[in-house]
């Protein structure tokens, strides 16, 4: 039986056509120039000291102090992987920045699933912590109130378990294939969404009780400044949250007051991350949390307009872990 998705079904017969050809060998010199030069202000793994050189030509550096050498991909996500670094960001990116499924990707490297799946997972988790160090160093200017929304989301409770769930069982389709399950009440998470100017926050978490959602202020309190107004929908779980200046529009009254207050940026990330999440075809909780962080500060980058050096950057400063 010929089993193709949907959607990115023919991608597989156009690599195979060598109609799409990728060439990471440009990425790979850029990310080992990158982390030679983090490298050389980073302290040495072994001493401490910073004296740390590299070489033009050679994968290696050293520290001039005690003599110990390694590779410049140490401490970060590159190291020790199948895929060579730039095939590392080409299908992270990828898998960030468009709607192909991680399946999908895979077709174009010459790697199997897991592998690919691993990579850009453990990938993603460098990624995350990175950004808050290289946001700081982007030039950017943040103004203006910060709305925010949240909105319910089903997660799969088996999912990538083993043995695989049974749909029938499970309340799912008995069709051939991965069915998706919704799962029990329990299993649903938050999605908490936060937009001030080009910055945008997005959080999963358990219940949308006050306590959940006061994350995802915090957080852009901390990318952006203190937080001097905010503009939220009026719905009873933001009561407790007291700000000096907080604005409300009513949606069974109208979408923007008389004032000009909204929420549009944040119905906007909605209709946007709700595609891009369901080409998982099902995420667990786990899962969901850690993807929606990588869409928003994704997201974020390509607002504030920052190069493909900001990306790489978020990378490249592990090597200071």
């Amino acid at each position: 039986m010929y089993n193709q998705t949907a959607f990115g079904g023919m991608l597989q017969d156009i690599v195979e056509l060598t109609s799409i050809v990728l060439r990471p060998e440009p990425l790979d010199e850029e990310i080992e120039r990158r982390c030679k030069q983090a490298w050389e202000q980073a302290p040495c793994p072994e001493c401490g000291e910073t004296a740390i050189q590299s070489g033009d030509g050679s994968p290696r550096v050293w520290c001039t102090n005690c003599r110990y050498v390694f590779s410049y991909t140490r401490n970060t996500p590159f190291e020790g992987r199948t895929l060579s670094p730039g095939e590392i960001v080409i299908a992270f990116v990828l898998y960030a920045d468009t709607l192909l499924s991680i399946h999908q990707i895979t077709q174009l490297f010459e790697a199997v699933y897991d592998t690919v799946h691993s990579t850009i997972r453990e990938v993603e988790a460098a990624f995350q912590r990175g950004f808050y160090l290289v946001w700081e160093r982007i030039q950017h200017t943040i103004d203006g109130p910060t709305q925010i929304d949240e909105t319910g989301h089903k997660c799969s409770g088996y999912k990538r378990q083993t043995p695989p769930r049974d749909g029938l069982s499970r309340g799912g389709s008995g069709e051939g294939g991965r069915s998706r399950w919704e799962g029990a009440p329990g299993d649903t998470m938050t999605l908490i969404g936060a937009c001030r100017d080009v910055l945008r926050v997005l959080r999963a978490e358990p219940g949308a009780q006050p306590e959940e959602l006061k994350p995802a202020l915090d957080e852009v309190e901390i990318l952006s400044g203190k937080l001097d107004e905010v503009w939220h929908d009026g719905w009873r779980g933001y009561a407790p949250l007291v700000y000096k200046n907080e604005q409300t529009v009513v949606h069974s009254e109208e979408f923007v007051t008389d004032d000009g207050v909204h929420i549009n940026q944040v119905e906007c990330l909605w209709s946007l991350v709700n595609p891009w999440l369901q080409k998982f075809r099902g995420l667990s909780k786990p899962g969901l949390e850690q993807s929606v962080r990588t869409y928003g500060f994704v997201r974020t980058l390509n607002l504030a307009g920052a190069p493909l050096h900001g990306l790489l950057d978020c990378f490249v400063v592990n090597v200071f872990r």
